[in-house]
């Protein structure tokens, strides 16, 4: 087992985390994580409703009595959905861990924090972690430029972004972006985080509630695979390479705005893509982690082994500078 400020921090076994995703982070996947001991996490916003969200946090606690958490993400929209109702639908439910990501956790901190939420707060920089870190939230999670979804504007890679965050945090955080294996786990504690968050590998096992062929996609699927969009807008994302995100990257370097790529990049589209598995019907999140997902197995088998792999490395590793006489 390893132990570390996370496990502790949150009341879990392992020090893995399965990221919030939208359309994927449902009951069954979350309830199979957080099962094995690491923490699953139910996506607020693929209820269509608060009420479903409660609905479905009953739902995956017919499957597991361990902590499962909620990702709450707060974007700008036209017609934003109702968040003070999410918000109070998850501490009604009696959610103990929430992620908050996208949009400073400031203002939800009170309410959080006076009916004993934990939060946890998804950081592309260390600036913005440390200011996490001065509102309140319990962890943060790291998001280096290799993750999928938005990676931020200042391009660093976990190499580099999660030692320069063990260096200036003082609260436990976790390493995100590029995390497949027990490889990864191993490596994000040498550098000094308490644990991993992974996405698209837990996207890629089988109670993960996306189309086969999907799954199928980031198994064959490389590192080189994804485009980054939005560059031109301050806005990148880290998307699957398909016809789709290749037009929208053709049309904001011939010069186009959003108004000229709003109908290829609707969100309506991402979710056909997961749900009917029509890998061109619009964009969708996927990490260069995918270079290293090779199979579809259960979500807590994900776990188990990530665990056993990084244990058995970092014996291997400390041995290597055993005394002779010790070994």
């Amino acid at each position: 087992m390893v132990t570390t400020r996370l496990t502790e921090a949150l009341g879990i076994e392992h020090p893995v985390i399965q990221g919030g995703m939208m359309w994927v982070g449902r009951a069954e996947l979350a309830a199979a994580v957080s099962e094995a001991g690491g923490l699953g996490m139910i996506t607020a916003l693929t209820q269509p409703t608060p009420d479903d969200l409660v609905a479905e946090i009953e739902k995956a606690r017919a499957l597991t009595d361990k902590p499962v958490g909620v990702n709450l993400t707060i974007l700008p929209a036209i017609d934003p959905p109702p968040y003070d109702e999410y918000r109070r639908a998850i501490i009604d439910a009696g959610v103990t861990i929430v992620e908050t990501a996208g949009a400073n956790p400031e203002p939800h901190m009170d309410m959080f924090t006076a009916h004993g939420v934990r939060v946890i707060h998804k950081c592309t920089s260390v600036r913005h972690a440390l200011k996490a870190q001065s509102v309140g939230v319990t962890a943060v999670s790291i998001d280096g430029f290799e993750c999928a979804g938005h990676p931020g504007e200042d391009d660093v890679p976990g190499l580099v972004l999660v030692p320069a965050a063990a260096d200036r945090l003082t609260i436990p955080f976790t390493a995100c972006g590029g995390f497949a294996d027990g490889r990864g786990l191993a490596a994000a504690l040498a550098l000094g985080a308490d644990g991993i968050t992974m996405g698209s590998r837990f996207m890629c096992t089988q109670e993960s509630p996306v189309a086969p062929t999907v799954k199928e996609r980031i198994v064959a699927g490389t590192e080189r695979d994804t485009n980054l969009i939005f560059r031109q807008l301050r806005n990148t994302a880290r998307v699957a390479k398909n016809a789709v995100s290749d037009e929208v990257v053709e049309v904001l370097a011939r010069g186009g705005d959003f108004a000229d790529v709003r109908e290829l990049v609707a969100g309506r589209h991402g979710r056909k893509v997961f749900e009917d598995g029509d890998l061109d019907a619009g964009i969708w999140t996927v990490g260069l982690v995918q270079g290293l997902i090779h199979d579809v197995p259960a979500a807590g088998e994900v776990v188990r082994r990530t665990v056993a792999d990084a244990e058995q490395i970092l014996r291997d590793r400390l041995a290597m500078f055993a005394s002779p006489a010790a070994v």
